[in-house]
């Protein structure tokens, strides 16, 4: 991880601002884990949205919100339903169990974890489950990505609870929410310890993690972080590549700037991932080369890196052919063609709000949702502060706005993460072939060092 760039990103960030695997599975968003089952591939019905809440707004709490999102319905484009969970803990992001019965959601201040019943009645979700002893348990903080494993959720952290920084892991549940194992992230070999995204190929045994920053910065107002020059530099510059049988690191990438999301493509026949560094606005490609080595390499810019547009989620097509891009600061949606992922190119651009943050497709492509909040410290002042979920219509050639729901004119919160939901459930599905040890070895029981093993790092 090279510090002093990171520094000078986010210098001039302060100055400019002021502040999968082929074949094995397909899902209604393209970002899903491929052992999910029950999989929408037609018309979604419903769109769930992990919203966080505002002091004032409503009851002020964070919330699962379900819209209706089906053409056909006497309320398309309207708030159905919503369950408050008592308290605001910074929601972020959300993710299916395998068999899509469940959907887990995370605040990354408080740490704690819901577990929400999507199957009984799918336009009124149920919290079934609290977990309230995540950061005890795993030694970890900020429950960030969910993703499901067979009978497991594998849950990527951002922070620990020793100091609160970087340095962070994996914590391994069964779908009953039973506490498993820790694995920490790497820190040795180039490893900086820091983490966000994961993503699965089981074809090639392959886990990608990404990363970003840890409690300290992202609970801090962005103006008083980017004038803090050591809180600058605690920004992670890694990928790691795991062994996904053995749930080790096998190979470490240097990828500059806060690697976050990241897409393995899912046509046939491929075997890259894609992701977009925030600080510089890079897209990344993870690929062998010919001598049969994994290697992440900078393959495009996004915007002007020089104003730091600031890219935060990506969509990739079911063919693996284009890519969303959503960058934050200029409030852009931006198209690019994979058609070469070793040369992408940008196609189209849309200025489709003040502040954009999540792009969700449809599996066909024809339908592009997008929501607004990043964090609730990080997310911008007065009217540019807007707080929505926008359905657009894509036709190939244009982004078409066909509704929008106001969320803090619905007193509900900021909108962060969105899952797509049905009516009922599709027929189950078959699902990619569970590598041996993640279906044998990965479920065992955890050290009861676990939290010492991390503090000691």
């Amino acid at each position: 991880m090279r510090l002093s760039l990171h520094c000078r990103c986010f210098l001039v960030l302060w100055l400019l601002f002021g502040l999968g695997v082929a074949n094995v599975g397909h899902a209604d968003e393209t970002c899903n884990s491929p052992y999910m089952s029950k999989l929408i591939k037609g018309q979604e019905d419903y769109l769930y949205v992990w919203t966080l809440g505002v002091p004032g707004l409503g009851d002020g709490w964070d919330k699962l919100v379900t819209l209706d999102v089906n053409p056909a319905s006497k309320h398309y484009g309207k708030v159905i339903a919503q369950v408050s969970v008592g308290r605001r803990g910074e929601a972020h992001h959300v993710g299916f169990t395998d068999d899509r019965r469940f959907l887990w959601a995370g605040g990354l201040e408080d740490s704690r974890i819901y577990v929400f019943d999507v199957q009984s009645d799918p336009a009124k979700p149920k919290l079934v489950r609290t977990i309230g002893d995540f950061a005890s348990r795993a030694g970890l903080v900020g429950p960030h990505t969910f993703y499901a494993l067979p009978g497991r959720m594998l849950i990527g952290a951002l922070s620990n609870n020793r100091d609160k920084g970087g340095r962070t892991g994996m914590a391994l549940y069964s779908n009953d929410g039973k506490f498993l194992r820790t694995i920490a992230m790497p820190t040795a070999n180039g490893g900086d310890g820091y983490g966000y995204d994961i993503a699965i190929n089981p074809a090639r045994n392959a886990m990608l993690t990404s990363s970003f920053t840890g409690y300290k910065n992202y609970m801090r107002d962005l103006g008083e972080l980017m004038k803090d020059g050591a809180a600058i530099k605690q920004f992670g510059g890694t990928m790691v590549m795991w062994n996904l049988k053995s749930m080790q690191p096998a190979q470490i990438f240097e990828v500059p700037g806060a690697p976050l999301e990241i897409r393995w493509s899912l046509h046939e026949g491929d075997d890259w991932a894609i992701t977009a560094s925030a600080l510089t606005s890079t897209l990344w490609l993870v690929k062998k080369n010919d001598a049969g080595q994994w290697q992440a390499r900078s393959v495009g810019v996004i915007g002007d890196p020089a104003k730091i547009p600031l890219p935060v989620d990506i969509s990739i097509a079911a063919d693996g052919k284009a890519l969303w891009v959503n960058t934050f600061m200029d409030g852009t949606t931006r198209r690019f063609d994979l058609s070469n992922p070793e040369a992408p190119k940008q196609t189209y651009a849309k200025h489709t709000g003040s502040q954009v943050n999540m792009v969700s497709q449809s599996w066909d492509g024809s339908r592009v949702y997008i929501s607004s909040s990043l964090l609730a410290k990080w997310d911008k002042k007065g009217s540019d502060d807007e707080q929505f979920v926008k359905r657009f219509a894509w036709d190939g050639k244009e982004l078409t706005e066909t509704w929008k729901v106001d969320f803090s004119k619905e007193k509900l919160g900021r909108a962060h993460h969105m899952k797509l939901g049905a009516a009922s459930a599709p027929a189950a599905q078959a699902r990619a072939p569970v590598p041996v040890a993640v279906a044998v070895a990965v479920p065992a029981p955890a050290p009861a060092t676990a939290q010492a093993s991390l503090a000691a790092r």
